[in-house]
């Protein structure tokens, strides 16, 4: 039985004081639904404060990016190393990344060999744009994201890995998949591809979240289905009552 997942990505919001107080908010709600591993994943500069705050609670501590060098000359970088000391949790290949910031299947497929061997569970994120999704490319953009993002991972540390199925044309869009067509996806071409990287207990044990303008009114169509094991909330994720409502969404 796969454990439910909800992570928030709080993106570039939230000072340090802003996150120490929706965080404080938060804990007396979360905390009462113990059934669901709960992150969030505020910027950087917040790491500090809400490691110490968070520390003892049911609530997990996530980045949003890693790099995949220990040390050196990486300016504006932040290694696995770094983001371990305050993190259990570290989001990769978010489509921002991809779009903005240059990220690729191999650098994700670094920053993922860093994490795992630092000891964070990395959530990888994987979907495909409005252009790929119209030209029915969803099966080979998802696979090869999947193939090349996660090739040759130390087996002892599988476990610890996560996936977030993202389609682009859903983030932030207020446009989500389905529940039946984002399940579709994980159940055809995310756990195959998984089972012929790592084979079938892997395949079966690896949690695999849904995100993508999930709100609290559409939570439920996601999480009754059988391959959803979560979701990577983004902008509801900062919206305390939305967020709680979600999150009691996936008790099971």
């Amino acid at each position: 039985m796969r454990r439910s997942m909800i992570a928030g990505n709080w993106k570039m919001n939230k000072t340090s004081e802003q996150a120490r107080s929706l965080v404080q908010d938060m804990l007396p709600l979360i905390n009462l639904y113990k059934s669901v591993d709960v992150v969030v994943c505020p910027p950087f500069t917040s790491l500090m404060v809400l490691s110490a705050i968070l520390s003892g609670t049911s609530i997990g501590l996530g980045a949003q990016d890693l790099f995949w060098e220990a040390a050196g000359a990486f300016t504006g970088e932040i290694s696995a190393g770094m983001v371990k000391e305050f993190c259990n949790y570290v989001i990769l290949g978010h489509s921002e990344r991809r779009a903005y910031f240059g990220e690729t299947d191999n650098s994700v497929n670094k920053k993922v060999k860093a994490a795992l061997a630092a000891g964070l569970s990395p959530i990888v994120c994987i979907g495909e744009t409005l252009a790929e999704y119209e030209s029915r490319e969803t099966a080979e953009v998802v696979t090869r994201q999947i193939r090349e993002g996660l090739k040759d991972l130390d087996p002892t540390r599988l476990q610890a890995l996560i996936v977030a199925y993202e389609p682009v044309w859903a983030i932030g869009t207020g446009k989500a998949s389905s529940g039946e067509g984002a399940n579709r996806v994980i159940k055809d071409f995310i756990r195959p591809t998984l089972k012929v990287l790592f084979g079938d207990s892997v395949a079966e044990a690896t949690r695999v979240l849904y995100g993508g303008s999930v709100s609290a009114s559409n939570a439920p169509e996601f999480f009754t289905q059988p391959d959803i094991d979560g979701a990577l909330v983004g902008g509801a994720s900062i919206k305390l009552p939305d967020f709680a409502e979600i999150v009691k969404a996936a008790v099971k």
